[in-house]
């Protein structure tokens, strides 16, 4: 293989990018763990603030195929959920991007939605958007997310089975604004997404070894 060992590349929106805190995204944290388990890690991180499916379609993941990633993790929908994106489209969008994904050869990780309902920017909004609707607006997406991962064989991360424990019990959670998350939330996210990324990457590079 090249000295290049795993090219790792992230698609999504500012939850990749690390908006609200000072030590990076999931992104950045799975990146910086993934270095210390092997040489020659590179990432490819495309994630843009305020990115949607619609967004990721479009824009990333033209980006994402060029460039022949071994691994690829995908976290989108929150921008989508306060948009009023129905999640029929929301389905179908990621339906779109997984196949054009599955397409390169590398295995993907696919996150659901952490309970925002649980959010305190979400407890300011209930003059206009419930939180029983926000909640039900989220098991809609979570039920299109899941149907698209056993669809296309990508890798699943449960981020809303942990959210609705430790989102409820601290405040530590997010950032100054009540929406992103801060530097505890993100390392928390990563810790979810780590064991799963782990082993979407060892299936990578030995795939790639194996078509070598």
């Amino acid at each position: 293989m090249s000295a290049l060992s795993l090219r790792y590349v992230a698609l999504g929106d500012s939850s990749a990018v690390g908006v609200g805190a000072r030590n990076g995204g999931y992104v950045e944290h799975l990146f910086q763990r993934l270095r210390r388990t092997r040489p020659g890690v590179g990432l490819l991180n495309l994630g843009v603030s305020g990115a949607t499916s619609g967004t990721v379609l479009s824009g990333q993941l033209p980006k994402a195929i060029r460039s022949r990633p071994h691994v690829v993790t995908l976290a989108v929908g929150i921008n989508d959920l306060w948009r009023g994106v129905e999640p029929h489209q929301l389905e179908s969008n990621l339906d779109q991007i997984a196949r054009g994904l599955v397409s390169t050869g590398a295995p993907v990780v696919l996150a659901n939605l952490p309970d925002m309902s649980l959010a305190p920017v979400a407890r300011l909004a209930t003059h206009f958007l419930p939180l029983e609707l926000i909640a039900a607006r989220i098991a809609a997406f979570n039920e299109a997310l899941a149907r698209v991962v056993s669809r296309h064989g990508l890798f699943g991360v449960d981020l809303y089975s942990p959210s609705r424990v430790e989102l409820s019990g601290s405040a530590d959670y997010f950032s100054a604004d009540g929406f992103h998350p801060s530097d505890t939330g993100y390392q928390r996210m990563a810790e979810h997404f780590w064991p799963v990324l782990l082993q979407a990457a060892e299936r990578g590079v030995s795939s790639e070894q194996a078509a070598g």
